[in-house]
């Protein structure tokens, strides 16, 4: 279990889509009615009634993520590390869930996706638990009507990281004590136009000499 009392917000990091209320980041289909979003009135950020977190420390004081993951996790630029912080209820908790996104810095390339839950110890803390992890190369999890979205990024044998084959698209949803899969879609890539695609050696020592 990660615990971690309300502290300063860390920001950084790039951002995509979602419906939760985010700080730095950042999709999904609902079957049934969303859990209630009516959260305890904690002193919060812009007035939202949510814990301030830092997600930085969240992610460095969790046991379930990588030493690998915690070892690149440092500043872009100065103070600023490449993580995306999403706030909202997909576990039916009285707190709102942290999803947190670890970018690399120099592409913003997902390498770490998690959710805490939270938990209310007094009038004035919260503890969380980390209820979800996923760690690969181009993964991002977004928070869409009460469901947690995880895109991961599909590559070929010979894809350059800039341009993967395609997609999966994975819609998970709270169930009992964990996070169950209930839909997932995937997309094929087309090459982006005026990229020619993979070329061998031969062919470019051909052009060359042209």
């Amino acid at each position: 279990m990660v615990v971690v009392a309300a502290l300063g917000l860390a920001a950084g990091g790039c951002s995509a889509g979602g419906t939760g209320t985010r700080d730095e980041g950042s999709a999904a289909r609902a079957d049934a009615a969303p859990p209630s979003t009516t959260f305890p009135q904690f002193t919060g950020v812009g007035g939202l009634g949510r814990p301030k977190v830092d997600p930085v420390r969240l992610v460095l004081d969790d046991p379930k993520v990588s030493k690998q993951v915690k070892s690149d996790l440092k500043p872009c630029a100065e103070d600023e590390y490449p993580v995306d912080t999403s706030y909202g209820n997909i576990t039916g908790s009285t707190v709102p869930d942290v999803v947190v996104n670890v970018l690399t810095c120099g592409d913003a390339i997902g390498v770490g996706t998690y959710v805490y839950r939270g938990r209310v110890e007094d009038a004035s803390d919260v503890t969380y638990r980390n209820v979800f992890a996923l760690e690969e190369p181009a993964v991002y999890s977004t928070i869409d009507r009460g469901d947690l979205v995880v895109t991961k990024q599909v590559y070929a044998d010979d894809d350059p990281v800039t341009y993967p084959s395609g997609e999966d698209v994975i819609t998970y949803r709270w169930a009992g004590a964990r996070f169950s899969e209930r839909d997932r879609v995937h997309n094929d890539y087309n090459n982006p136009v005026g990229d020619p695609g993979p070329v061998d050696e031969e062919t470019a020592e051909q052009r060359d000499v042209s």
